[in-house]
């Protein structure tokens, strides 16, 4: 079980409280599948994915990065349990979908550009810090069921 201070807590909740889903999930999953293009052959049945400006237009790819947002806050729900939180979101990529883990890692880092491009000088080497634990700690729950 991880440990979070009263600290890491607030600072997690407060990125939260400050995110617009629908651009931040968007861009994010954009930035993932333009930088990491072989990431887009889970995607198939999301229409043309052929280059960014098809991809940053697509409106499937908008309303699932919105998706993956909202279901990081079952994660900032669940803080201290989130590896049971995932369960079954790891079990669903593993077995069907066959995801491979390597690219919840690869999202967590667009994430993470898209949100300090957004935050500026806000965040600090101390939020940072809490965030980067954070996605570490969702990026290793969706990763359990590939163990």
């Amino acid at each position: 079980m991880v440990e979070w201070t009263d600290s890491e807590r607030a600072i997690i909740t407060s990125i939260f409280s400050n995110l617009d889903y629908e651009e931040i999930g968007r861009k994010s999953l954009c930035r993932c599948l333009i930088v990491y293009p072989w990431t887009q052959r889970y995607f198939g049945g999301f229409g043309n994915l052929y280059n960014a400006e098809t991809i940053l237009c697509n409106p499937l790819i908008a309303a699932h990065g919105t998706k993956i947002l909202h279901g990081l806050d079952r994660a900032l729900k669940n803080m201290d349990d989130i590896k049971n939180t995932y369960a079954e979101l790891s079990l669903l990529h593993s077995d069907k979908l066959h995801v491979d883990p390597d690219n919840f890692r690869l999202l967590a880092d667009c994430l993470t550009v898209v949100i300090a491009a957004k935050m500026g000088p806000a965040l600090t080497v101390e939020t940072q810090v809490a965030w980067q634990k954070f996605l570490s700690v969702v990026v290793s729950a969706l990763g359990r069921q590939y163990h």
